[in-house]
C-alpha cells in the first residue's frame, strides 16, 4: 500500500507538479460552487433582490462602508510590519499604505493575489531600492500575518460556535470544536517556537532567508490579522437581513470560512465560491435578501476599492512619467568633470600611486609632516 502511495506521489511530483495539483483543486472548487449557485439561484426573483438592495437603510450602508475603510486601513499595517521585519525601515509609511491598498484591491479582484499583488508591490517598492527577492520576502510576511490572524479568529470562533462551522463543512459540532481547539494549540506552539530562539526560513543563506518575528512581534502580527478580519465580518453583519437573528460570532465563523474557500479557489474576489458558501451555510435566511446583502458587500469591499486603486495607480504612473520627462539634465561642467576623473587617475605618475595617495600628498609650499624614527 505504501509503495502505491509513493508511486502516486512521485507521478504527481514529476508529471503534474504540485502547482498543477493546486490549479486542479481550484477548478474543482469553482466547479462545485457553480453547480451549487445554479441550483440555488435558478428560481431567483430579481425584483426581490433589487428591493432588498434599495430597502437597506442608508445608515447601514454607510456603517458597512466605514468598516470596510477600517479593514483596508488595517491592511496597510501588513506591509508596514513586513517592511520592518525584513529590515527595510527606510521605506515610509505612506509608501507602505499605497502599496498595500493598491496591491490588495487589485489582487482581490483579478485573482491569484500572490502574483498580481506582488507585481503591484514591486512596481511601487522598486523606486525605494527593493529588489524582487525583497518583495518576495515582504509578500511572505504579509501572507503569514493573514494566515496567523485567520487561525486565531477562526480557532476562537469555531471553539465557541462549532455549529456555525458545521453549516459550512457539514461535520459534527464536536469535531469542529476539536478543530478550533487544535488551531489555537498550533498557534500557541508557533508563538513558543519563534520565542525560543531566532528562526530563519528560506533557501540557501543570507539574502534568500527570512528571519521570523519573535514572540512579542508575532502577537502583534496576530493582532493585526484579527482586527482586519473582524472589520470585514462586521461589515457583513450590518448588511445582513434583520430577520431571523444571527449571533455575530456565528456569522463571523461562516463569513471567514466562506472567505477562505474563495481564497483557495483563486477566483477573482472569490466570485461564486464565497457566495455559494454563504448561501449554503445560512439557509434560515431568504435567498433574495441575503443575495442583496452579498451584492452590497461586494460593491463596497471589491468594486469600489478596485476602481480607486486603478485611478490611484494611473495617476502615480503619470506623475512618475512626467517627473522623468522633465528632469533637468546634468550640467556640462559636471559631465566634463566626471569624464576627467579617469584620465586624471591614468596620468598619475607612478611614484604617486593611486588617487587616494594623490589626495593625501602635501600641497606646494607646505611642509611635510615630520616622520617618526622607527627602531
Amino acid at each position: 500500500m505504501s509503495s502505491k502511495l509513493s508511486t502516486i506521489a512521485r507521478f504527481f511530483r514529476e508529471r503534474v507538479g504540485w502547482h498543477g495539483v493546486g490549479v486542479v483543486a481550484s477548478l474543482v472548487i469553482i466547479g462545485i460552487a457553480a453547480v451549487v449557485l445554479y441550483e440555488m439561484l435558478r428560481n431567483i426573483r430579481p425584483g426581490e433582490v433589487f428591493d432588498a438592495l434599495t430597502d437597506t437603510a442608508p445608515w447601514r450602508v454607510a456603517l458597512a462602508a466605514l468598516f470596510v475603510a477600517c479593514a483596508y486601513f488595517t491592511l496597510t499595517f501588513y506591509d508596514w510590519f513586513a517592511l520592518r521585519t525584513i529590515g527595510k525601515t527606510h521605506v515610509p509609511y505612506r509608501t507602505a499604505a499605497l502599496a498595500s491598498f493598491t496591491s490588495y484591491s487589485i489582487g482581490h479582484n483579478i485573482g491569484f493575489s500572490a502574483f498580481t499583488g506582488g507585481t503591484v508591490r514591486y512596481r511601487i517598492y522598486s523606486a525605494h531600492g527593493l529588489g524582487a527577492v525583497d518583495v518576495a520576502k515582504l509578500c511572505f510576511i504579509t501572507g503569514l500575518t493573514f494566515w496567523l490572524g485567520n487561525m486565531a479568529i477562526l480557532g476562537l470562533g469555531v471553539s465557541v460556535e462549532p455549529w456555525a462551522a458545521s453549516a459550512v463543512d457539514k461535520l459534527p459540532a464536536w469535531i469542529n470544536r476539536l478543530i478550533g481547539l487544535g488551531l489555537l494549540a498550533a498557534l500557541a506552539a508557533y508563538v513558543v517556537w519563534v520565542g525560543l530562539k531566532p528562526r530563519r526560513i528560506g533557501v540557501g543563506k543570507g539574502h534568500w532567508q527570512v528571519t521570523l518575528p519573535g514572540w512579542k512581534l508575532t502577537l502583534l502580527q496576530i493582532g493585526i490579522g484579527i482586527v482586519d478580519l473582524s472589520f470585514c465580518a462586521m461589515a457583513m453583519y450590518v448588511l445582513m437581513p434583520q430577520t431571523p437573528f444571527i449571533d455575530p460570532i456565528a456569522l463571523g465563523v461562516v463569513f471567514i470560512s466562506a472567505t477562505l474557500l474563495g481564497f483557495a479557489s483563486h477566483a477573482p474576489g472569490g466570485l461564486g465560491v464565497f457566495d455559494a458558501a454563504m448561501l449554503v451555510a445560512l439557509p434560515q435566511f431568504e435567498t433574495e435578501p441575503l443575495l442583496g446583502a452579498l451584492l452590497l458587500l461586494r460593491l463596497l469591499y471589491y468594486v469600489t476599492p478596485f476602481a480607486i486603486a486603478l485611478v490611484t495607480m494611473g495617476v502615480r504612473e503619470l506623475l512618475v512619467s512626467r517627473r522623468r520627462r522633465f528632469a533637468p539634465p546634468a550640467s556640462l561642467d559636471a559631465a566634463l568633470a566626471a569624464a576627467a576623473v579617469p584620465a586624471l587617475i591614468e596620468d598619475t605618475p607612478p611614484h604617486l600611486g593611486d588617487a587616494s595617495q594623490l589626495a593625501a600628498a602635501p600641497a606646494d609650499g607646505e611642509a611635510e609632516p615630520p616622520r617618526r624614527a622607527v627602531g
